[in-house]
């Protein structure tokens, strides 16, 4: 998922109880996704999306950071390379995308691939976003109105809009979708996390963060829920790096350039950078933690050789 870097504070743990409106009432049923590493070529998702399906795979996620590929493009590849699979964007960057041609575009995926699409929107790296001359002052504000308008629009209604970064008068999609697709946002910090229950269809964790993260996240986002009334389903989609292997040093050594990065960015100790790694059985333990943490979706992110491999050992072993 590409990096939030929106200067609040470090997601802290929420004493009280999780929210319980931020799922259904129901249990959700568990699902399990792969992500399409930004660094394999564009040529190479459509095999791997099909691979992914074939696995049992719930979900293929597909990514956007600055000079690697758009997801737009790369979720309309996986989508018309499969039959069943759903396809999130993880994420479109808010600063790079006006919202009626965001909604025009995921209208056009949701209606040729209805029930498929999940469109994820993020604040994007800042420091991208300045390469580029698209850092927002008020990323807060621009995140919350691009998701209130698009959501909007993909619903089918005449939208106009003046908000402090967003300004929309009486567009209206000519194509939109028989059923909107759910528009969720990738955010760690917690304002960000409240802002996402507030106006969101559910929440992108990024890599990195275990069943205490998921927790406080779930309380913040449970917040921002309960603030706005809403009451529509929320789903919480975790990634989380996979690493299948036997040999203890080998994923020591596979792991190491992740929990330095990521002990880094998420400001823990290199130890408690979360990872489902180990054999099969461990491996698929550790996203167990985070569906009984209260993830609904988990999507794997391979780290090292035959990656598919990996997916299918994991897959084999989790019960869902």
């Amino acid at each position: 998922m590409t990096n939030e870097l929106v200067n609040e504070p470090v997601n802290e743990p929420v004493n009280a109880p999780v929210n319980d409106s931020v799922t259904d009432d129901t249990a959700p049923r568990r699902r399990v996704g792969v992500m399409f590493d930004r660094d394999r070529r564009p040529e190479e998702l459509a095999g791997y999306a099909r691979a992914v399906e074939e696995a049992g795979a719930d979900d293929l996620w597909v990514v956007e950071d600055l000079g690697w590929a758009g997801s737009i493009g790369s979720a309309a590849l996986a989508l018309a390379a499969t039959e069943r699979l759903r396809v999130g964007i993880g994420i479109a960057p808010a600063p790079l995308r006006n919202p009626a041609l965001l909604a025009m575009e995921l209208a056009t995926l949701a209606r040729v691939f209805p029930g498929r699409l999940v469109a994820g929107v993020g604040h994007g790296a800042q420091p991208w976003m300045a390469q580029v001359g698209a850092a927002s002052p008020t990323p807060l504000a621009l995140l919350e109105e691009t998701i209130t308008v698009v959501r909007g629009l993909l619903r089918g209604e005449t939208t106009t809009f003046d908000g402090r970064t967003v300004h929309i008068d009486g567009v209206r999609l000519v194509h939109p979708p028989a059923e909107a697709p759910p528009v969720v946002s990738g955010v760690v910090r917690p304002r960000s996390l409240e802002l996402s229950g507030r106006v969101a269809d559910g929440t992108v964790m990024a890599e990195g963060q275990g069943p205490e993260a998921v927790a406080a996240a779930l309380g913040h986002i449970g917040k921002g829920r309960a603030a706005a009334g809403a009451a529509r389903a929320h789903e919480l989609i975790v990634f989380t790096h996979l690493c299948v292997a036997d040999d203890p040093r080998h994923i020591a050594t596979a792991t190491a350039p992740v929990r330095d990065e990521y002990s880094g960015w998420l400001g823990v100790p290199r130890d408690e950078v979360f990872l489902a790694a180990g054999d099969a059985a461990t491996a698929a333990g550790r996203v167990r933690e985070l569906w009984e943490a209260g993830a609904e979706t988990v999507v794997l992110r391979p780290v090292g050789e035959e990656p598919l491999a990996q997916v299918r050992a994991a897959l084999a072993v989790l019960e869902r």
